[in-house]
């Protein structure tokens, strides 16, 4: 038994020889498919798969809120607000917080250096309800998180490589916040893959670093995370936050509980595109698979007449169909080897490309289990597919083929009734992928050509770190402003500065809430949108270029004292009086404020590039928050070489103690919203390149077959007077007819699926049928060239030669 195997392979490995354009066209199908297959389903299984470092993480649940409307879809508990919650919750039996904002960046002096660390605050017993062990020291206790309590802080894994070298001794230094000079004492580092809030560099507690603003002592705003009780679920615990908040005193406007499994929520908005591109591997390890088979078909029919003689002399049926799968099996091994190597190079590529952000990105990489794996898989998946083709090849008349002198003979209307289904099917879930990656690719144009009201182009973002004294002094922070803008707008290139409440883009952590307009009654102030609120100096619409459509902006007397005014986005006015005119028309602040609405302005994109909010922009001198912007927007001419020396050296001069954090030109900000969609599109057209070429050739080995078993047929048709063009048509016609099949049937298969992809897709319906049809030309067009030159060989058939040899 075992020599007849080795006999096998030896034989089989001398046949493979024998054709090796064939061999490698095979070995690289199968590399191709298994390669990018593996490649995905390694990032799936790191990024949905893999546990998390939590104890029983399917009982962990993430609670906020979101409005009625759907307008704000991340509405945080605030703190008294959450402790209640914790207190009353039925469905879990642990409840902690975390900063409604995630990781924010904070600037924090190593060093004699200052550099943005991502900071989350978290409850005291946040880590307990983890069940996360950390790697050195310990972690954050209730203790901690109360007034009075040291200052302390954990560190996460990465911060710990990238900031103190991996130090072991670092549980007991220090690190220094830039703005109030808090010492916070490392108490512990956490375990790789801990990345939440995602980014996250380190964790310190609530209470101590919350301050009281108006008549609430701590100042808090949160999401909630819990354990399920056992017999809970996500929905009940999501319906718990909804009564929460229905009866809870510090929300007067409509808000509904929001609960996502944790596991979830830590992929994010990663998770929609790894399940796309884990499906559309799926399909293209089945196109792969399809492709092998008629590829082993097709050569199989190729050896009718020598499966003939080895049955004349002997050889069993069963000898035969053992013989043609080790000689499959040769081919999965020698394309298992070579797919893994490019799913290696592949996770790599991603790695490289992936937006920052991207969740537990470090943990993603090939492994042996993974390379055994993917061979094991294209040897498995091969043999089945090779199963078919060689009961097919093996079942012979031998007295038919024998007779038959032409190594063209065999295969009938079964055999080409199976490659043909091969083929159509090939390429129906080309279509599906094609769809998939144009419909990713338009929405990324559109995307790209978002008017966003302003040119990014030529606006550059300063992120300032005030200095202990400047804290809790909103007016002395607005001095400092009123010096330093002057200067800065007289450095050369610089056109207008103006201050900004939060960074660019910053879709959670903004300043948000709900308005009445004066005379509005209970229901109408129900309906009232929330508006994101923005600070905005004289020089604001003017640094951004935001057109004003009625009414004025603010100016210098717009200032603590006078008349109380704002200005409104199209969108607010639109949702407060629509159809009529805004101007003098006030909006209610308490019982006996009120502003008057001075002017409109067309919306924007700063806060979201999908969505532009409604807005209401107060004059900076006539701020309602403790607290002034430290983000300041400078619109130029063009960036000089040393921009950012010089503005630092300004700063320095005018406001001494302030330091610069970070230069960054508006731009980065723009790509980063766009980096995940661009992958996304990247990505899916890799797959759906692959999957094209796949079908191709598929289907040029189906025609070129077609073509050498049809030769009798042609030369006959050309002996009674067929031209070459006729000839070539005939041939042309069959695989166009084919391609047309695939794509009616891939049509059909896009409408049903392409729904899927709804949430991944801007400004573009699932169903496009531009998309859709440019598709079925691209497939058209291929199946063409793809049979171009068979078409050519099948227009010079001898007919002499052809009907001699026969």
């Amino acid at each position: 038994m075992v020599e007849s195997v080795r006999q096998d392979l030896r034989f089989g490995a001398r046949t493979l020889r024998r054709s090796p354009g064939w061999f490698v066209g095979v070995v690289l199908t199968v590399a191709l498919g298994i390669g990018l297959a593996t490649a995905v389903f390694t990032i799936a299984e790191a990024l949905l798969i893999r546990p998390l470092p939590v104890r029983a993480q399917d009982q962990l649940v993430v609670l906020w809120g979101i409005t009625r409307d759907g307008r704000t879809d991340h509405f945080p508990l605030l703190y008294d607000d959450a402790r209640e919650f914790a207190r009353r919750a039925q469905t879990l039996q642990q409840v902690e917080f975390f900063a409604y904002g995630g990781a924010q960046p904070v600037p924090i002096r190593i060093d004699a250096g200052i550099v943005r660390l991502r900071r989350s605050l978290v409850s005291g017993g946040y880590f307990d309800l983890l069940g996360t062990r950390p790697m050195l020291g310990r972690a954050l206790r209730p203790e901690d998180d109360v007034r009075g309590a040291a200052p302390v802080a954990v560190l996460s894994y990465s911060a710990w490589q990238r900031f103190f070298g991996s130090a072991p001794n670092v549980v007991g230094q220090q690190i220094v916040l830039h703005y109030d000079d808090t010492r916070y004492t490392i108490v512990g580092v956490m375990p790789r893959g801990l990345d939440y809030p995602q980014g996250v560099e380190f964790w310190t507690p609530v209470v101590p670093n919350s301050r009281p603003l108006g008549d609430q002592p701590i100042y808090a705003e949160l999401n909630a995370i819990g354990r399920l009780r056992d017999g809970m679920s996500v929905s009940q615990a999501q319906e718990e936050m909804t009564r929460f908040f229905a009866r809870a005193k510090s929300v007067s406007w409509g808000v509904r509980g929001v609960a996502h499994a944790f596991a979830r929520d830590v992929v994010g908005d990663a998770r929609p595109a790894v399940l796309a591109f884990a499906a559309a591997a799926g399909l293209l390890l089945l196109i792969t698979c399809i492709n092998v088979a008629n590829l082993l078909l097709v050569r199989g029919l190729a050896r009718i007449r020598e499966v003939a003689m080895r049955t004349a002399l002997g050889a069993s049926r069963a000898r035969i169909i053992g013989q043609l799968l080790i000689e499959s099996m040769l081919i999965a091994v020698s394309g298992g080897l070579a797919g893994a190597c490019l799913a290696a190079a592949a996770v790599r590529g991603f790695i490289a490309l992936a937006p920052a952000g991207t969740p537990r990105l470090g943990e993603i990489h090939v492994t042996g289990q993974v390379v055994t794996g993917a061979i094991a898989i294209t040897t498995v998946a091969t043999l089945l597919f090779a199963l078919g083709p060689a009961l097919m090849t093996s079942r012979v008349e031998l007295q038919a083929a024998l007779r038959a002198g032409t190594p063209q003979s065999g295969g009938g209307r079964g055999s080409r009734l199976a490659t043909n289904a091969l083929v159509v099917g090939q390429m129906m879930l080309t279509v599906v992928v094609l769809s998939a990656a144009g419909l990713l690719t338009r929405s990324l144009i559109a995307l790209e050509r978002v008017n966003v009201a302003f040119d990014p182009a030529r606006l550059t973002v300063a992120e300032l770190a005030l200095p202990r004294e400047y804290m809790g002094d909103a007016s002395r922070q607005v001095a400092m402003l009123e010096q330093l803008l002057p200067r800065l707008e007289a450095m050369p290139g610089v056109r207008s500065v103006a201050p900004v409440l939060t960074p660019p883009l910053a879709e959670v952590g903004g300043v948000f809430g709900r308005i009445p307009a004066e005379g509005q009654s209970e229901a109408d102030i129900a309906r009232n949108p929330a508006v994101t609120y923005e600070l905005a100096s004289p020089s604001y619409f003017t640094t951004f270029g935001i057109q004003l459509l009625m009414g004025r902006t603010f100016t210098d007397a717009d200032r603590a004292g006078a008349l109380p005014v704002v200005i409104l986005s199209r969108s607010a006015a639109n949702q407060y009086w629509p159809g009529a005119d805004p101007i003098g028309k006030r909006l209610v602040r308490g019982k006996t404020d009120f502003f008057t609405v001075v002017g409109v302005v067309e919306d924007t994109h700063y806060r979201d590039l999908r969505n532009p909010r409604p807005s209401i922009y107060l004059p900076l001198r006539q701020s309602i928050f403790p607290f002034s912007p430290t983000t300041l927007v400078i619109a130029t001419d063009a960036r000089a070489p040393n921009f950012a020396a010089e503005l630092r050296r300004v700063v320095t001069e005018v406001a001494p103690g302030v330091a610069v954090a970070a230069v960054v030109p508006f731009e980065s900000f723009v790509a980063s919203s766009l980096a995940q969609p661009r992958l996304n599109a990247l990505l899916l057209m890799l797959f759906a390149g692959a999957s094209l070429a796949l079908a191709a050739v598929g289907l040029f080995g189906v025609v070129a077959t077609t073509v050498r078993q049809r030769t009798r047929e042609l030369a006959v048709r050309a002996a009674l007077g067929a031209t070459p063009a006729d000839l070539r048509r005939a041939v042309l016609t069959q695989a166009v007819s084919l391609g047309a099949a695939g794509a009616t049937l891939g049509v059909l298969a896009s409408l049903a699926t392409m729904r899927a992809f709804a949430t991944l897709i801007f400004g573009v319906n699932p169903t496009d049928a531009p998309t859709l049809g440019a598709v079925c030309v691209l497939l058209l067009c291929v199946t063409f060239v793809a049979a171009v030159l068979p078409a050519r060989r099948a227009q010079r058939v001898d007919p002499m030669l052809a009907l001699r040899s026969d």
